[in-house]
């Protein structure tokens, strides 16, 4: 038997609920093909498209849906009630919508995240920076041997109150969205029970937020889409205008949150790679655009479906399989990037233009948003604290436990040099 022979009988891969780093599994898979049967929590079947090109084809595919309708076993009732990641197919917004009802939800919400728009931002984006590592600063003066979580007391709030402001949601709110929005999206290694009791809660209080804006209307996003829905309830349902604040809520601060956290950690784990950018010879976008490549905030997403079997990278995927986007997989996939693909390069070679924020109808509509939140908290970082430097190695962080988000559940760093090396 060949060895194409011998991987074709392999056992689809078992996706483990709780994760962790993806980039050896990815490594693994990757070099059996640019896509790969997998087993979901819960025992569904599924597959996940791992390759770049495959997968750069497979998000603009015509015969490719994102609305749950096309999941043959949850339509023909083989998906229990309680399967801990329903919440991904039940959603109604525009992630979940396509076609024409794709394009009437995106329009609701474009035009706040133009690039134009998103620069208009900049100067409160960097005024909240300013204040963040102001708290930065006082943990790590306050703690007994002087480090500070940098993604608790950074890298969380300054994306958080970004698009929370963007939304009009009040503060005291925050805390609880992002112990939701994290509980119900990014950890999935929640049982049913708490996944589907903190998706009750997460509606009730965008459904809370609702209630506020429409008593009170500001100029803000969501006053925005209340207005839309009362000037014509066509155009916004009730579950549609909760679905989209939920999905700006969650999208808008989870990724940014670990591609600022990424970005720290590996600049501290390259040095060399710093030096380039403050010598002038890279930028914070080479940081930005890089770190998405190389170590993406989102690791394998669901869900698409293939509305016909569909032959992608030499394999059939079945009509109706629940289908996962393989993100970091691709941003290292040596036919894109290489064979040094595995490596973090500020001076790579321009090539394959990395897909961490989608490709086709559905690129992430805050992709501005995020790419001007991570380039202004970097650059006011390092500068503040050229010295900044991990408080705990790399290896020994916590990887989130997820298969969906990819970061660290904690970031600890010293801001100025330990006392042993002054």
């Amino acid at each position: 038997m060949t060895e194409q022979q011998t991987d074709a009988v392999l056992p689809p891969h078992r996706i483990a609920p709780a994760g962790g780093c993806p980039h050896a599994l990815n490594a693994e898979l990757l070099a059996r093909g640019g896509v790969a049967e997998v087993i979901l929590p819960g025992g569904v079947p599924g597959a996940v498209v791992l390759g770049h090109e495959a997968l750069k084809e497979f998000l603009a595919h015509p015969d490719v849906a994102k609305d749950a309708r096309h999941f043959t076993a949850l339509q023909d009732g083989r998906i229990t009630p309680d399967w801990p990641l329903r919440v991904f197919a039940n959603a109604q917004g525009m992630h979940t919508a396509d076609d024409e009802d794709h394009r009437r939800l995106r329009s609701l919400v474009g035009n706040a995240f133009t690039a134009r728009q998103v620069e208009r931002l900049r100067p409160r984006i960097e005024a909240l920076t300013a204040e963040f590592l102001d708290d930065l600063a006082e943990a790590a003066a306050g703690s007994a041997d002087g480090t500070a979580d940098l993604r608790r007391h950074f890298a969380l709030p300054l994306p958080m109150s970004v698009i929370c402001e963007l939304l009009g949601v009040d503060p005291e709110h925050r805390g609880r969205l992002h112990e939701l929005s994290n509980k119900v999206i990014i950890a999935t290694d929640t049982t049913p029970a708490e996944a589907m009791a903190a998706v009750r809660e997460l509606v009730g209080l965008m459904g809370t937020i609702a209630a506020a804006r429409t008593a009170a209307p500001g100029e803000d996003l969501t006053s925005a889409l209340i207005a839309a829905r009362a000037s014509d309830g066509d155009r916004l349902s009730e579950p549609e205008l909760i679905g989209t604040l939920r999905l700006m809520l969650v999208a808008g601060h989870e990724t940014t949150l670990n591609l600022i956290t990424n970005a720290v950690r590996a600049l501290c784990t390259h040095p060399d790679q710093l030096a380039l950018v403050r010598s002038g010879k890279a930028s914070w976008n080479d940081v930005v655009d890089e770190t998405l490549r190389w170590d993406g905030p989102v690791s394998w997403f669901p869900f698409r479906y293939p509305t016909r079997d569909l032959e992608l990278a030499g394999t059939v995927i079945p009509q109706g399989t629940p289908v996962l986007a393989g993100y970091t997989a691709a941003g290292r996939d040596p036919e894109a990037y290489g064979p040094e693909a595995a490596r973090f390069d500020l001076a790579r070679p321009t090539t394959a233009r990395n897909l961490s924020f989608g490709h086709g109808a559905h690129y992430c509509v805050g992709a501005p948003l995020a790419r001007l939140e991570a380039t202004v908290a970097l650059e006011q970082l390092f500068a503040r604290f050229p010295d900044l430097e991990l408080a705990t190695p790399e290896p020994a962080l916590p990887h989130q436990p997820s298969f969906i988000g990819n970061s660290v559940e904690s970031l600890p760093v010293r801001l100025t040099p330990a006392a042993r090396d002054r």
